[in-house]
C-alpha cells in the first residue's frame, strides 16, 4: 500500500477482547506501556489506541481511516462513517448490551412518561436527550463522569441511562429496570474518503473477513473419533457439520475416522451419545477461524 491503514483500537473496556480477536485472526498488537500507539506485525497498518465514545468523531474527520466502537456511540456522536460490519464479541455474556431507564427498587416511577419533570444521570448524553426529546417527556438529561448506578443511591438522580448486559450491576445498586432506549453491538467503521481508496478498502475487507472469521471459530469446535465399520451410519447421523461430516477409512481397519465442525454448546451431550453408538478415541479441538 502507498500509505498505511490507520486503524483505531478501542481503548477502555474493550481493548483487550479486540486484541485478542486480532491475534485470533492472524495480527500481533503489542501494547507499549502508555504509548496509544501500538505495534502490529502488518507494514500495511498503523494503530492508535482511541475511546470507543470518540472512536467515530475521529474515522469521520480523518484522523482515522477506520476502527471499531460501539453503535452506541456512533449514535451518540451523530457521526457519518461508513458501517463496514457488525462485529458481535462479549466476553460476559450471549445477549446484546442495551442502554435501559433504571429507577430505585421502590421509587413510585414504573414509566418513562413517569420521567417528566426528573433528573436522569448518563454518559449517553446526547442520544438521551434526543430520545426524550422524542417521546415528548420533559426529563433533565444530565451527564454522568462515571458510576452511574450510584446516581439514584446518593440522590443526584431520579433514575439513570446505563449499559448493561447481565442487569447484575444494575440490581446490585437496588435498581430496576424501566424501559430500553437501544441494544449496541460492536461496528467496524470507515471513514467515507479511505472506503472510496481501492487499496484501504481491500485492507479493510480483508481485516473484516478474518475478524468475522475468528469470531464464527469461537462458537465451533472440530471434533474427530474412530467408528466401526458397522457403526459409521448410526454416528453419522447423530452429527451437525456445515456440509457433511468427513469418513476416512483407517489403515488396514474395519475402521473409520469420523471428523466434523459442531457448535461448542452442542459437544457435552453429544459425546455421551457417540460413545453408546461405539465411538472410540473421541478427539475434540478448538478452531481459530471458520471462513
Amino acid at each position: 500500500m502507498k500509505t498505511p491503514l490507520k486503524l483505531g483500537i478501542p481503548k477502555g473496556s474493550l481493548q483487550n477482547s479486540t486484541i485478542d480477536l486480532f491475534k485470533q485472526s492472524g495480527w500481533k498488537i503489542n501494547v507499549n506501556g502508555r504509548s496509544y500507539f501500538p505495534e502490529i506485525n502488518d507494514p500495511d497498518i498503523t494503530c492508535s489506541l482511541c475511546r470507543a465514545q470518540e472512536m467515530s468523531i475521529n474515522v469521520e474527520n480523518g484522523v482515522l481511516d477506520a476502527g471499531l466502537t460501539g453503535l452506541d456511540w456512533i449514535a451518540e456522536n451523530q457521526s457519518d462513517v461508513h458501517v463496514v460490519a457488525d462485529l458481535v464479541y462479549s466476553k460476559v455474556s450471549a445477549r446484546p448490551a442495551r442502554w435501559v431507564v433504571a429507577v430505585a427498587y421502590d421509587s413510585s416511577i414504573k414509566r418513562l412518561e413517569d420521567l417528566s419533570g426528573k433528573t436522569v444521570s448518563t454518559e449517553l448524553l446526547g442520544y438521551t436527550k434526543r430520545y426524550f426529546a422524542e417521546k415528548g417527556i420533559d426529563a433533565k438529561v444530565e451527564f454522568s463522569w462515571g458510576a452511574t448506578e450510584a446516581k439514584v443511591v446518593s440522590g443526584l438522580a431520579d433514575a439513570i441511562v446505563e449499559i448493561t448486559e447481565t442487569e447484575s450491576t444494575i440490581k446490585a445498586h437496588g435498581l430496576r429496570v424501566i424501559h430500553e432506549l437501544m441494544q449496541t453491538n460492536t461496528q467496524f467503521i470507515a471513514n467515507h474518503q479511505a472506503w472510496r481508496d481501492p487499496e484501504k478498502q481491500q485492507k479493510i475487507e480483508q481485516i473484516v473477513m478474518l475478524l468475522k472469521s475468528a469470531l464464527i471459530a469461537e462458537k465451533l469446535v472440530g471434533i474427530k473419533m474412530n467408528v466401526p465399520q458397522g457403526q459409521v451410519e448410526a454416528i453419522v447421523s447423530l452429527l451437525p457439520s456445515l456440509n457433511a461430516p468427513t469418513v476416512a477409512s483407517l489403515y488396514n481397519k474395519d475402521w473409520f475416522s469420523v471428523e466434523t465442525v459442531i457448535r461448542t454448546d452442542k459437544v457435552r451431550d453429544l459425546i455421551p451419545e457417540l460413545l453408546k453408538n461405539g465411538a472410540e478415541g473421541i478427539i475434540e479441538y478448538p478452531l481459530n477461524k471458520v471462513i
